[in-house]
């Protein structure tokens, strides 16, 4: 097979911004058509061997042209870079360019992960007749929910500051080759992206003078919005579910920082997409991944998946090439994915994969199970227990959370650049006295959970404003007590993310933490562990407690909270678990 390249295409804007693009193309008469790929990490250094996504000479030979473009402002496109806000647009104009040159059939796919599914939705979002389908990877097309901040409402600390500080780095390279930044900005900002503790250790948050520099959006906005106003639902897709007519494949993981809003996205634009096609057109795989490359393989250095959980043995390329061929190919080959149920699964625990026809699983019984103990249940050490008879007593778990001595993060779905993520013990925080640990009894039968996880909580403060954590843990007969998925709520943000409230001290209020959703099989001889805590430090930043504006708060001028978590008759805090029973 022949092919052909261009390098460096300057693909005009509808406001005459030119963006660079490399184009690939088999040597053929006859039009194909077009993958298109849009990225603000260089065009050159795509991350088409990574096992994500299709490989370049995979798309070539499934005789599809393969586009990849620099994002507006990045590496060699014109204009300034602002994360998201022209990426509908030029995403759009890009579609269009493409469906009108000779060698395109007038049909583009469009492919990619993290910033690169971004992209994909909110180009969808303009509805560009020529875009037949998307597989937005890893990704969001709520951004206020991930990456930037929560579903809780806390701060993404440390992606926030992580992935900017990285991008930040690299336009004060772009920069200074043009005579426009110092040395000493990328001597700075190299030094923060090495050492995490420089970014995530630093108060107030806002005070970023590199980043507010070189990417001012991120201090402004991710930073400086704390709150989900009209801003951050501008740029949610989802927001107009019902103008998006694309048919997706969702891809995640269950480690990934995404897999809230992955699970969200296909569920939302299966039941409110705006044509039938669309609706039935979404299609879902979830593996047991992690965001950064280390955790594509299915391998942690706490829990290995075995080799079929690798993105890589599961063909994440050739089931996307798959699925671009049911929309971009002609008619005959237009059922390639028809008789395969729309979602596909990786069942930790007996770490299998399993097709399903819905998510959350149609045959799910959510159960409720109970804090309880006759005793304080701080730290592995305490009284707590899990139990799903329902609760006679009553007791008050009391802790003092201080926010200049948070809980670590222990993996889970941090994006760490210089850490790991995924599924790490947490034993290391089980002796702390700010940590509630409560703990099955050793399960004489296998428990599957698979689906949507929450806590549902009774708790007070003495301050106005403090943070609830919760961890859903597999303990294994060895010790290890395996994250599977964690959430945080903001307590001014219990009545929404849009409308702040302080509390009142003392006051017991009635709360739901959202721990996302995993798929695990608690097998027999393992325990079922919850964690509840204020703090989750970086993944989430710390709250002050004072009821200020924390990202504007020095350490100094945070205080210490003592706060409760009521359980028993009374006031029946609890986990709830979707079981499925097969």
């Amino acid at each position: 097979m022949k092919y052909g390249a261009a390098f460096d295409v300057r693909v005009p804007m509808r406001d005459g911004t030119e963006l660079s693009t490399n184009i690939w193309r088999p040597e053929t008469d006859e039009p194909l058509p077009v993958l298109l790929a849009r990225t603000p990490y260089d065009k050159e250094k795509a991350g088409l061997e990574s096992g994500l996504m299709p490989t370049l000479y995979g798309m070539l030979r499934g005789g599809y042209a393969v586009v990849i473009q620099d994002c507006r402002g990045t590496v060699g496109s014109d204009g300034v870079f602002v994360p998201h806000v022209d990426d509908a647009s030029d995403g759009a104009d890009t579609v269009a360019w493409l469906a009108e040159q000779d060698w395109c059939d007038g049909s583009v796919g469009m492919f990619g992960a993290s910033y690169l599914g971004m992209v994909q939705l909110l180009a969808a979002s303009s509805k560009p007749p020529a875009l037949k389908a998307i597989a937005p990877m890893m990704t969001s097309a709520d951004l206020y929910a991930a990456p930037w901040r929560s579903r809780g409402g806390a701060l993404s600390l440390d992606t926030v500051l992580g992935w900017a500080t990285l991008m930040a780095l690299g336009k004060a390279q772009r920069d200074l080759a043009q005579g426009r930044a110092a040395v000493e900005d990328l001597t700075a900002l190299a030094a923060r992206v090495a050492d995490r503790s420089l970014r995530n250790g630093h108060t107030p948050v806002a005070d970023q003078p590199l980043i507010s520099v070189h990417l001012p959006w991120m201090v402004d906005a991710a930073i400086g919005r704390p709150d989900r106003d009209q801003s951050w639902r501008d740029l949610s897709a989802l927001e107009q579910v019902a103008t998006l007519t694309t048919p997706a494949l969702h891809i995640g993981g269950w480690y990934d920082l995404f897999i809230g809003e992955t699970l969200r996205d296909f569920t939302t634009m299966k039941a409110g997409a705006g044509t039938a096609e669309a609706r039935e057109g979404q299609r879902l795989i979830v593996g047991p991944w992690s965001h950064m490359p280390v955790g594509h393989v299915g391998f942690f250095p706490d829990r290995d998946f075995g080799m079929a959980a690798g993105t890589d043995a599961t063909a994440l390329g050739e089931q996307q090439i798959a699925f671009f061929d049911r929309w971009l190919k002609s008619k005959e080959r237009q059922d390639a994915l028809e008789e395969r149920p729309p979602v596909r699964l990786f069942v930790m625990g007996i770490d299998q994969w399993r097709d399903e026809p819905d998510w959350p699983l149609p045959d799910t019984d959510y159960r409720a199970y109970y804090l309880e103990g006759d005793g304080p249940a701080n730290s592995a050490a305490g009284a707590g227990r899990l139990s799903t008879a329902e609760p006679t007593g009553d007791f008050v778990d009391t802790y003092l959370y201080d926010p200049r001595r948070p809980v670590p993060s222990l993996g889970g779905t941090l994006m760490s650049l210089t850490g790991y993520d995924g599924p790490a013990d947490q034993r290391p925080v089980h002796d702390r006295d700010d940590v509630l640990v409560f703990t099955t009894e050793v399960l004489e039968e296998p428990v599957e959970v698979t689906g949507p996880v929450s806590a549902r909580l009774f708790v007070s403060s003495s301050a106005v404003d403090t943070d609830f954590t919760a961890k859903l843990l597999d303990v294994h007969p060895d010790g290890r007590a395996i994250v599977l998925c964690d959430g945080i709520l903001r307590m001014r943000y219990r009545e929404g993310l849009d409308a702040p409230r302080l509390m009142t001290p003392g006051e017991v209020y009635e709360v739901e933490v959202d721990l996302i959703a995993t798929a695990n099989v608690f097998l027999a001889g393992h325990r079922i562990m919850v964690e509840i805590s204020s703090s989750n430090f970086p993944r989430y930043d710390r709250n002050s407690n004072t009821g200020g504006i924390i990202a504007q708060e020095h350490l100094s001028d945070m205080v210490a909270a003592v706060n409760q978590v009521h359980r028993g008759a009374e006031y029946p805090s609890r986990i709830v678990l979707p079981v499925v029973q097969r």
